[in-house]
């Protein structure tokens, strides 16, 4: 793997990031990129699984 990302290399650019964007626009992406996952993971979970498809029979 050519692109290894020591930990020094991610505290560079985690300060590059603060420094561009600032500690409140972090912390809005973040929160985003975390509701985003969610609905995300909530979908999946809700949607059909054409392995398993859902039982639309109806029984009298």
């Amino acid at each position: 793997m050519p692109f290894r990302l020591g930990p020094m290399e991610l505290l560079v650019i985690l300060a590059i990031a603060i420094l561009i964007f600032g500690p409140g626009k972090l912390a809005d992406l973040g929160k985003g990129l975390g509701d985003g996952i969610k609905n995300f993971k909530s979908a999946m979970k809700d949607g059909e699984n054409p392995a398993n498809p859902p039982n639309t029979d109806k029984k009298p």
